[in-house]
């Protein structure tokens, strides 16, 4: 956690405690529902909670900003940046009821108005947002066309509504048809070795 401090120096008290209260209670209810592998629960902090957080290096979301994350998990990267943006309107959403159970709970224990849990398929979903997140969820292309009609056409932000993922890996290929396309290495924010190979892409939404 003395990497919250190191990267975050303006987060509130209130904000450090409920970072703190993550791990406990992440590790609780992975003992109970299968949500990160056991290797990576031991590095829930760096693995899961700092990954989530690197978003913040490129984009200051404005209050009332509104964020879809889709295929959330146990809550990543939605619950870290909930916590981050008080004041910004974040909808995790995830096919698996007993991974929105989880995050239902975790909101409730750190008192987060606001996270809104979804149980069911991005397909099925018809509202609007000024961003979407993914997480390792699928191909940049395939995923573009299943949350295209989800967007708001105006931007309250300095950049322009979108896409913002977390990946890893080679993705000349994945993201070849994306002129407009921003990728951002995760290493230029945070030193530690996991951080590597991961990399953030921004796709803005064209209508």
């Amino acid at each position: 956690m003395i990497e919250l401090k190191k990267y975050f120096p303006n987060l509130s008290q209130d904000q450090l405690k409920q970072f703190k209260r993550l791990i406990p209670i992440y590790k609780d209810w992975n003992s109970k529902v299968n949500l990160i592998s056991r290797r990576d629960i031991e590095n829930l902090f760096i693995n899961h909670i700092l990954h989530s957080l690197s978003i913040v290096n490129i984009i200051k979301f404005k209050d009332t900003t509104s964020i879809l994350d889709v295929g959330t998990g146990g809550g990543f990267p939605g619950i870290p940046l909930a916590i981050f943006f008080p004041n910004v309107k974040f909808t995790l959403l995830d096919s698996i009821g007993k991974k929105i159970k989880v995050v239902e709970s975790v909101s409730k224990d750190l008192s987060l108005s606001n996270v809104t849990a979804i149980n069911d398929r991005v397909e099925n979903h018809s509202e609007n947002y000024d961003f979407i997140l993914s997480r390792a969820v699928a191909k940049t292309e395939k995923f573009y066309s299943l949350v295209n009609n989800n967007f708001n056409s105006k931007s309250i932000n300095e950049i322009p509504n979108g896409i913002i993922s977390l990946k890893g890996g080679d993705l000349k290929d994945e993201l070849k048809h994306f002129k407009e396309k921003k990728i951002f290495e995760i290493s230029d924010f945070f030193s530690e070795e996991f951080f590597k190979t991961k990399r953030i892409v921004y796709v803005p939404f064209s209508d």
